[in-house]
């Protein structure tokens, strides 16, 4: 069982990157109902890395927190779909 929630990023807006603090996530494309498969990604030790789907590239910023991203919109929060 994994120890951690791996966090889940957005691409709402259609932005060519996303800065994000670590370095394994799960891209979901758009929000639902318009997301594609998640995916899991994993970067290594490599700083980024491409979403085979919609072509998202990530970017690893040691300054940024598991939930935090730049441009600000772009983690997707499980509990927003509860609260609909």
């Amino acid at each position: 069982m994994a120890d951690h929630i791996v966090p889940h990023f957005c691409n709402d807006i259609g932005t060519e990157k996303i800065y994000i603090g670590v370095r394994e996530f799960q891209c979901m494309g758009a929000r639902p109902p318009y997301d594609h498969p998640h995916i899991f990604i994993d970067m290594g030790s490599e700083t980024q890395a491409i979403c085979p789907y919609c072509s998202t590239l990530y970017i690893y910023d040691d300054k940024l927190g598991a939930k935090d991203t730049d441009p600000p919109t772009c983690y997707y929060d499980h509990k927003d779909d509860e609260a609909a």
